[in-house]
Order: structure tokens, then sequence, then C-alpha cells
């Protein structure tokens, strides 16, 4: 079953901002979602959080960059809610 994986506006505007191997990052997760779905255990310190919201990390050390996600079961639909540094991630 594929998902469908759709980003935030507020997403779309930081991307251009965000460095080459965090997109590259970002772009390998989101095709991983697409195809196995919004639980992705395989990625560094990934953790399913409340209200159907999941994070992990993209880069580890100083900055280290997030990405936040939420899924939606009945219409197979997963948003990415935020990438960035983990500062302001909305756990």
């Amino acid at each position: 079953m594929k998902w469908r994986v759709t980003i935030n506006r507020a997403v779309e505007k930081r991307l251009p901002k965000l460095p080459g191997k965090i997109l590259d990052a970002l772009t390998r997760l989101l095709a991983e979602i697409e195809i196995s779905g919004p639980v992705r255990g395989n990625w560094p310190n990934y953790s399913k959080l409340v209200n159907g919201r999941h994070h992990c990390h993209l880069k580890k050390g100083r900055p280290t960059y997030v990405a936040v996600w939420s899924e939606d079961k009945e219409t197979i639909t997963v948003e990415v809610i935020y990438v960035g540094t983990h500062e302001k991630a909305p756990y």
C-alpha cells in the first residue's frame, strides 16, 4: 500500500535554506515513508509522538536536524509538518 506524502507550506518555504545533505536525507525519508508508511524505526532517534506524530533525526551533531510528520490512517496520508534544527521542533 502506497502512502501519499505532503509537505506543509511552512516546510516548503524553509526547504531552499536547508543544507544539501539535509535535503538529500529528507528526500530519502519521504521516499521510504511513501513506500513503507510513517513508522520509520530504521532512522536515527526515531520515535512515535502523541496524536499520530513521528520524528527522527536527519543529521546528528551540532546542529541536529530533525523531521516531524503526522499520519492520517483513514486517507493513508502523511504530512511533513517540520524540518529544521531540533531547538524549534514541535515535539
